[in-house]
This record gives structure tokens, sequence and C-alpha cells, in this order.
């Protein structure tokens, strides 16, 4: 049985099933990639809620694994050499967890690289964007006089949607045939802007074709139906 005690943030969220993969997260956009991905492939985990609305992660126990406090963070007891892995940053951990189960990111070093741009696409512009509008739009921001900041991440917002209606406009995926982690990553940060921010009639959301029937068919799928709810609120 693998020991994990040499992490102080199994002292916060002990671990059931130590020889389990151990996620730490919480299900927002980008929690979810990770759970997501987890239920696509099939790869042994144990969920543990980190409340970020009860400031949790800026415990010294999460700060350990992630010193910027932020959700999701793993930690693999069966990572590279067989030695334990701890791991933050969502994009990074779509990256180690595709390579470890050698799913869903190609293997052909052209196709690989063209999935990696469009997840790093997902990680610089679209989630710090629909993140942005979705403050200004839905949370305290919308008390700002000052309106110029809302419009700026509400233009943004939209012209990174028309990068995505222009990618999937015959497409049934990212890449193609082939759902890979640059859907995963993007899946929950759509879902999001026009659900939980409500902001679906500030980018022109309804003038879409390609983007609304992609996320139809991600959000049909049952792995991505478990992961939008790992772990449990």
């Amino acid at each position: 049985m693998a020991d994990l005690s040499a992490f102080p943030i199994t002292q916060r969220w002990p671990a059931q099933h130590p020889d389990r993969l151990q996620l730490y997260s919480w299900p927002t956009p980008n929690g979810v990639k990770v759970s997501i991905l987890l239920e696509e492939t099939g790869l042994p985990y144990e969920a543990h809620s980190v409340n970020i609305g009860q400031n949790e992660t800026w415990g010294p126990e999460f700060l350990s694994l992630n010193p910027n406090g932020k959700i999701p963070a793993i930690l693999d007891p069966n990572g590279p050499g067989g030695k334990p892995l701890a791991l933050f940053e969502s994009g990074a951990i779509l990256v180690y967890l595709a390579e470890k189960t050698g799913q869903f990111l190609p293997t052909d070093p052209v196709a690989r690289y063209e999935t990696l741009q469009w997840v790093f696409f997902q990680m610089a512009a679209v989630g710090p964007m629909f993140g942005q509008l979705g403050f200004f739009h839905k949370f305290a921001g919308r008390e700002y006089e000052d309106k110029r900041p809302l419009e700026r991440y509400r233009a943004e917002s939209e012209r990174l949607l028309g990068v995505l209606e222009t990618r999937l406009t015959g497409r049934d995926w990212i890449m193609g045939d082939d759902y890979t982690i640059a859907d995963i990553a993007l899946l929950g940060w759509v879902r999001n802007l026009i659900g939980f921010y409500g902001a679906g009639e500030l980018v022109h959301y309804e003038k879409l074709k390609a983007v609304p029937a992609w996320l139809e068919r991600g959000l049909a799928r049952p792995a991505v139906q478990r992961g939008l709810e790992i772990p449990a609120r």
C-alpha cells in the first residue's frame, strides 16, 4: 500500500484508498476538467472536496500541494518511476493524465501539438476572459458604475467564441473526428458562460451554430455528465 504520509495535504483530506490517484478539487470549470478526464479514462481515483467558498485552498495543507492556492490538484501515488507525484494547474494535469493513460491526446507529433495549442488557448484566453465576464456580469463587479471593464470582457469573450465557431465548423470536435483533452478543457467553460454566468445573451450565443452543437455532443457523454458533479459540493 502506498505511503502518502509525507504529503501534508493528506492530514486535512485523508486518503481512504492511498493506492489510487487523489484528486483535490471543486466542481468549477477548471476543476471538472480533471474529473471529466478521470471519468473518461477509467483510471481509479479518490475525489476530495476542497470548498473554495470557505477558502479551504488557503490552508497550509492545500498550499503544501499548490502554493498558488487554486484547485484542482492531484497526488498520484503511482507517478513516473513508481514514485508519488504531486501536480497542480489543470492544463498540466490534463496532459499528464492523457500521457499516463495513453488516451485523449494524439501520439502523432503534429496532431499532439495541435491539440496542446487548443488546451493552452483555453488556459490563456478562454478561462481568464470568461471568468472576468462572469465577475463583472454576475458577481460583485456588476455593482461597478464604470461599465468599461464589463464591455471589455464581453467583447473579448464574444470574439473567443467566434474563434471556436470557426474551428468547429464542419467538425464534431476540436481535432475533427477525435475527442481530446482540448474538448475537455473547453466544455466546462462554455457551459459555465451560458449557464451559471447567464451571459449567453451578452455574447450573442444564439447566433452560433457549431459551438452549441459541439457543447450538446460533449454534455451528452456519460463521463462528462458524471465528471461535472465531482467532487460533490
